[in-house]
């Protein structure tokens, strides 16, 4: 039996941003934290789903993007140092979100500062990349881009699809799992935040096919099936919010996902459970579901 953890959308936001640093997309992205956000992301919240975490035993750990907000250099620093409270690189897999390459300039930021995080088993620094543990393989993807005003796209890009396709080939008969930020499917009214090749990502799996899909930026538990290659199924997993003090319009409260995985090829087990923060404060198991 191999536990993998899944959480995102950490938000870790700077206190006190220079004016100098609010230019651009920026200053629109500070002013919706200060209206709203910053009351939604409580660090006290992340400590606590983050201690919960600690008592789970996870065998590995899963963020998958979106562990800053405006990607300033304070922020960064504070999300390594949450990090390395997580667990050892060797543990715990990064990949970047849309606000952790928030505007132009900083897409080398989260490498330098959570490259150990984001590095595969073969050493090199490039998306996707992949990393064994036991008979799970993790391949991990970035969609995270810079964008304009009130836009939160992703993209993937030829290149790392075509790299994706190989990755699935030479991690076949092992349980694999893709880990992206952007949902591969989005409905309409959220146009502006949908991965932009998502199309080009589900021809790639109903191809090659993969165990399972884990995604954040939606904030929300959600779950759709993906086709996979003769007529199998991909289940594609959402999670809310680490540090979501409520549930919030369609986005739900702070939470993360446990997925007990065994079994061999062709005859696989994984069971999903939801942990939730509850109106109390305590955490506790929110549903439980068998994909396989």
């Amino acid at each position: 039996m191999f536990t993998l953890a899944h959480l995102s959308d950490l938000h870790l936001a700077s206190p006190r941003p220079r004016l100098a640093q609010l230019m651009s997309k920026r200053g629109l992205g500070f002013i919706n934290w200060q209206r709203k956000r910053k009351n939604i992301h409580r660090p006290e919240i992340l400590d606590a789903v983050t201690h919960d975490l600690a008592t789970q035993n996870a065998d590995h750990i899963a963020v998958t993007g979106d562990l800053v907000n405006l990607s300033l250099p304070d922020e960064y620093a504070r999300a390594r140092e949450w990090l390395e409270a997580l667990g050892s690189p060797r543990g715990v897999t990064v990949i970047p979100g849309n606000h952790d390459v928030y505007v132009r300039g900083v897409e080398q930021c989260p490498a330098a500062f959570w490259g150990d995080y984001m590095r595969g088993d073969d050493g090199f620094d490039r998306f996707p990349f992949v990393r064994r543990r036991g008979e799970v393989a993790l391949i991990a993807l970035s969609s995270g881009v810079p964008t304009g005003p009130f836009m939160a796209t992703g993209r993937l890009g030829p290149r790392q699809m075509a790299r994706l396709a190989e990755a699935l080939d030479q991690t076949r008969g092992a349980f694999r799992v893709v880990l992206i930020h952007h949902p591969p499917i989005s409905p309409l009214r959220r146009y502006l935040r949908r991965l932009t090749d998502a199309a080009g990502l589900r021809a790639v799996l109903a191809d090659k096919g993969a165990e399972l899909l884990l995604h954040g930026h939606d904030h929300r538990r959600a779950l759709v099936w993906l086709e996979g290659p003769h007529g199998t199924k991909i289940p594609a997993v959402g999670v809310p919010s680490a540090s979501a003090a409520a549930p919030h319009g369609d986005e739900d409260g702070a939470g993360y996902h446990l997925f007990k995985i065994d079994g061999a090829p062709g005859a696989w087990r994984c069971a999903v459970t939801a942990r939730r923060r509850n109106a109390d404060g305590t955490i506790g198991d929110a549903e439980q579901r068998t994909l396989y």
